[in-house]
């Protein structure tokens, strides 16, 4: 069911968060144990350090929702040990992105044949998600991306729409795609209230040559983290909420990329909630 209004959307929230050395400190300091807690995938550091941070939250009681991109499975193998591995943690929800890793790791070059192999281990996973591109992907037509979503619809359950700026663009796409009668519940994805120095901070922080691929993919981002007046999450939800609220949208909830910055992003959301009396 879709949520409604600003603030029931807030209260559906997914986090996103990269596997660093301080990113358990921190979500157990700032995170709600109602907070859906997604792990980032490094093309550079591989699945190890996902999988790990997932069994931690995990076992302090958080839902946990690890990415696990194609390109960094080796094989069914692979796969098979992974989804093993997550379901003794009590993991019931995957992201499947294709994943930037060139080459790939192994023989998927994209989310679908992982898909298709989740389905036939007898689906291991309640909850399956894909991506979803909003803004134009640097590679990849649109059509060909909602065209994607149809073919992965039989094997997901739920949409992430990767990172959009501009309310018109998000709100023509959503209709887009429930015009293509892709009906899968849709997580938008929204940045948090970073600041552009923190962000470039921690783009340095993933490695160098992670952080060369991050900035050239998307440049954009940091143009409008640094236009005049800046970049502000609430104005943005603001001004798409008609299209984010109606019924006909089907959208289940927010997905915050928060760049690490996750106190900021809770502090932000409370006072925000506090603000539309939830």
């Amino acid at each position: 069911m879709a949520a409604t209004g600003l603030g029931a959307l807030l209260g559906s929230v997914r986090y996103e968060v990269l596997p660093a050395r301080t990113t358990e400190e921190k979500v157990l300091a700032h995170v709600p144990r109602d907070v859906v807690v997604t792990v980032t995938a490094s093309p550079v550091k591989g699945l190890e350090p996902t999988l790990a941070l997932t069994e931690r939250l995990a076992a302090h009681g958080y839902r946990v929702v690890p990415h696990v991109p194609a390109r960094l499975l080796r094989d069914e193998v692979h796969l098979k040990e992974v989804a093993a591995r997550l379901r003794e943690a009590g993991v019931d929800d995957v992201f499947v992105p294709a994943g930037d890793a060139d080459p790939p790791a192994g023989v998927y070059d994209g989310a679908l044949p992982v898909l298709r192999a989740l389905s036939e281990l007898g689906s291991p996973f309640a909850h399956r998600g894909i991506t979803g591109y909003p803004e134009s992907h640097p590679l990849i037509h649109d059509d060909v991306t909602i065209q994607s979503m149809w073919d992965k619809r039989e094997h997901a359950t739920y949409i992430v729409s990767n990172l959009c700026f501009d309310p018109r663009v998000l709100a023509e796409w959503i209709a887009r795609v429930r015009r293509r009668d892709v009906t899968l519940p849709l997580y938008v994805g929204v940045a948090g209230p970073v600041q552009r120095a923190k962000l470039l901070a921690m783009a340095t922080k993933i490695g160098v040559g992670e952080s060369t691929r991050f900035l050239t993919k998307h440049a954009s981002w940091f143009l409008r983290f640094a236009a005049p007046g800046g970049y502000s999450p609430q104005r943005l939800l603001e001004r798409c909420e008609q299209a984010l609220t109606a019924p006909s949208a089907g959208v289940a909830g927010l997905h915050l990329f928060t760049f690490n910055q996750i106190a900021e992003t809770e502090a932000w959301r409370r006072s925000l909630l506090d603000r539309l009396g939830r």
